[in-house]
């Protein structure tokens, strides 16, 4: 499994496949939590969990320390509704560990699109140009953002909310 690592605000955010879908779970989630991430945010459905044989990630994630947070997306979609009630609150967690120069790894099943999606949203949310933010993203991992669904929602993030929370602290 291959972790695709970049500079966001003052840590590291990341995507990649989902671990344990090419067989090795335990070795996945051992890469995982070498990588030291903060949290770990799982994109995939249940149902994709489920077939991939990987039900029990977010247990093992959590029970090497790390957080785990579940918004399921189903595949070349974006965000439904109750994922998009509880992204502010997610975001500002995510944006949080970044600022204070934690590690934040997204996936999805192939981690490109919706993993993708998810990064250049929060990298605009730290305060990141939208075109630079995609150039850099799509430099690292050129499948990133799928589908103009995908695009658009990611392109209506807040432009610096990070400097936002930072005066909330």
């Amino acid at each position: 499994m291959i972790i695709y690592a970049l500079p966001v605000s003052e840590g590291i955010l990341a995507i990649s496949p989902m671990p344990g879908a090419g067989g090795d779970l335990p070795g996945d989630v051992a890469h995982v939590t070498e990588w030291r991430p903060a949290m770990v945010i799982t994109l995939v459905t249940e149902a994709e969990l489920q077939a991939a044989g990987v039900g029990l990630l977010g247990t093992q994630v959590q029970d090497h320390g790390t957080r785990w947070v579940h918004l399921p997306i189903p595949d070349f979609g974006t965000p439904p509704e109750g994922m998009r009630a509880r992204w502010p609150e997610v975001s500002a967690q995510v944006l949080r560990a970044l600022a204070g120069g934690g590690r934040v790894l997204v996936h999805c099943r192939g981690g490109c699109g919706r993993s993708g999606m998810v990064a250049l949203r929060l990298m605009i949310e730290a305060g990141e140009a939208p075109d630079e933010a995609l150039a850099r993203l799509r430099h690292l991992r050129p499948c990133a953002v799928e589908t103009e669904a995908q695009m658009d929602w990611a392109m209506q993030a807040p432009r610096g909310a990070a400097l936002f929370l930072r005066h909330m602290d």
